[in-house]
């Protein structure tokens, strides 16, 4: 992700987001969790404090949202996942006041959310197959929203470093959704 985020960016992007949840895996790590809001939140107060640049607001608050939409969840079935994943998706465009297409982390999550919204039961191939889908769709995009806007024209052909963070994200939950 440093070297997506050279192109475009500050190519800190990557750095950031291995520190920040490198602190949530140690966060989470030893601690006796009673319901998976309470992980959701954890992760939203390290991402806060440890990412920085937008990308910690903007993860904080996706998580921050995940975490209110489950607290009283457990385990958090289907349709409480797919509503605690929209309401994440509104808090990051609200957050950074960004909409799908302008080649930003949204442009991952609200195709995943959409998924989640219409998935009667979850597949975790074709979880990742959207998530790389709408990544590598941002190639095409011009970006209008962050320091990538900055380059206009030229910031199309690179995928938008935000959007393959999220990628890794929702991948790693296919992986957890595989195991289930």
């Amino acid at each position: 992700m440093t070297k997506l985020d050279q192109a475009t960016g500050d190519g800190d992007h990557g750095v950031n987001m291995a520190r920040g949840f490198s602190e949530v895996v140690k966060k989470i790590s030893d601690a006796d969790y009673q319901a998976p809001g309470e992980v959701f939140k954890d992760a939203a107060m390290t991402l806060m404090s440890k990412i920085g640049g937008a990308s910690g607001p903007l993860y904080g608050t996706a998580f921050l949202r995940l975490s209110t939409i489950c607290k009283d969840d457990n385990p958090v079935d289907l349709p409480v996942f797919a509503k605690a994943l929209q309401a994440a998706t509104e808090g990051i465009k609200q957050r950074g006041k960004a909409e799908a297409g302008e080649k930003t982390m949204i442009d991952v999550w609200e195709p995943v959310s959409n998924y989640f919204q219409e998935a009667t039961s979850l597949d975790a191939g074709k979880l990742v197959e959207t998530a790389e889908n709408a990544m590598e769709a941002t190639k095409d995009l011009t970006a209008t929203k962050g320091r990538a806007a900055y380059f206009k024209e030229r910031s199309k052909g690179a995928v938008d470093p935000g959007a393959a963070s999220s990628y890794y994200i929702f991948s790693a939950l296919a992986e957890v959704l595989k195991g289930v």
